[in-house]
């Protein structure tokens, strides 16, 4: 399994989606934690979709690093998008009576994390997690 892109149109593709991060990192030998923590990372990026644009994608794709092989989530929408980059990745931030954890959260347990959004566009999320590598606070943003 190279890539798998998932609908994300209602609360079951939630947990379909999750599954199958979850089958692609056991295939690619992450430990027990770390395949936790791609699954709340699509956890809350699906839940992002369906709470702020009501319908996207998630795609989920081995990558390659050298000899290195990780998996890549990719949260697409086309819904309002995002007017602060900056304050939506604060903790406790929520336009929708949230906690805010949801961004923040994916920052911090996935390795790498890049995000895009043009508000009346959409936004584009993409977190890699690499086995073994250990996140000791946020993953590394590129905007």
């Amino acid at each position: 399994m190279e890539s798998v892109v998932c609908p994300v149109t209602r609360e079951v593709d939630v947990y379909v989606a999750m599954g199958r991060a979850r089958d692609m990192a056991t295939a690619l030998g992450f430990d027990d934690i770390d395949r936790t923590r791609i699954e709340i990372a699509v956890l809350e990026l699906t839940r992002n979709i369906l709470t702020h644009a009501g319908s996207g994608e998630l795609a989920i794709e081995l990558v390659e690093d050298g000899e290195r092989r990780g998996i890549a989530i990719e949260a697409r929408d086309q819904g309002p998008g995002i007017a602060d980059i900056a304050l939506a990745l604060r903790d406790g931030y929520s336009t929708t009576q949230t906690l805010g954890a949801g961004l923040p959260g994916v920052q911090r347990l996935m390795d790498e994390f890049h995000i895009e959004s043009t508000v009346g566009v959409g936004t584009r999320v993409r977190a890699v997690k690499w086995p073994g590598k250990r996140t000791s606070g946020p993953g590394k943003v590129r905007r």
